[in-house]
């Protein structure tokens, strides 16, 4: 297996912000459980979801917390050509009143209205601690991937300023990121210009890694993509006054954001 195989097994995973969680079935024993979860990956690089305590998914998990996320390419003809992730995993509730406070504003970032529903409800942070991986590029492109996840560097309060900074002083040049990634004919964002208008404008930066920047479009079917900012060939990490010169840097292929 390339490393390259690793890498876009791991794109696909960053770039999803949905999949389908299998789990096994406490109700029906020996029978596979499936059900919808939205996730944001950790410091670790690794799925963080926020599941209730009544759902049928979770009394599966405080059984047995073995599962699978499968992430995919949408809105392909033909689904079987394009890239799909098998996460193997193994679930894990968090416990610490530190970890559960950095994943809760990690995770609001990415879906703000969750922390309605987490502050009334009875609702908990699970992550998803890698196994194994099965990753298919497309037909006959099947890999076992064993070594995925990557730590976010920035993760903490090096994140949190590089976010605020974006949307604090560079607002402009996030709306003209998300109207540059903008296709001809899209078939995810809103028919209206009105509406187009208020998906670029409201668009908030939510999250940052070693080599993408994530940012959270408003209103849109498709929420959020993910900037390059590595210029090709660069090692060197950058920094948060270099956000703003990568927009050169972007190429929208319909189904990645990131080559």
């Amino acid at each position: 297996m390339s490393a390259q195989v690793a890498r876009n097994a791991r794109e696909l995973l960053l770039k999803e912000y949905r999949g389908a969680l299998s789990t096994l079935s406490k109700a029906m024993p020996g029978f596979p459980f499936g059900s919808v979860v939205p996730y944001c990956l950790d410091e670790q690089g690794r799925p963080l979801i926020l599941i209730s305590r009544i759902a049928q998914h979770t009394h599966n998990l405080q059984k047995d917390p073995k599962c699978s996320l499968l992430v995919g390419e949408r809105e392909a003809d033909d689904v079987q050509a394009v890239g799909r992730l098998t996460y193997l995993a193994e679930a894990e509730k968090l416990e610490d009143a530190a970890a559960i406070e950095a994943a809760a504003e990690r995770y609001y970032r990415y879906f703000p209205d969750s922390a309605n529903y987490h502050k009334a409800h009875d609702f908990d942070f699970w992550v998803l601690k890698p196994v194994r991986h099965r990753y298919i590029g497309g037909f006959g492109a099947i890999h076992w991937v064993d070594q995925l996840t990557l730590a976010n560097p920035f993760a903490g309060k090096a994140e949190r300023n590089m976010v605020e900074h974006m949307n604090s002083d560079h607002s402009k040049a996030i709306a003209h990121y998300v109207q540059t990634c903008r296709p001809a004919n899209p078939p995810n964002w809103p028919a209206s210009t009105a509406k187009v208008c208020t998906c670029v404008s409201a668009s908030r930066c939510t999250g940052c890694r070693l080599q993408h920047l994530a940012i959270r479009r408003h209103r849109c079917e498709r929420p959020w993509f993910h900037w390059p900012m590595l210029r090709p060939g660069r090692k060197k990490s950058p920094s948060a006054l270099e956000f703003t010169q990568w927009r050169r840097h972007l190429r929208w292929t319909g189904k990645a954001f990131l080559r």
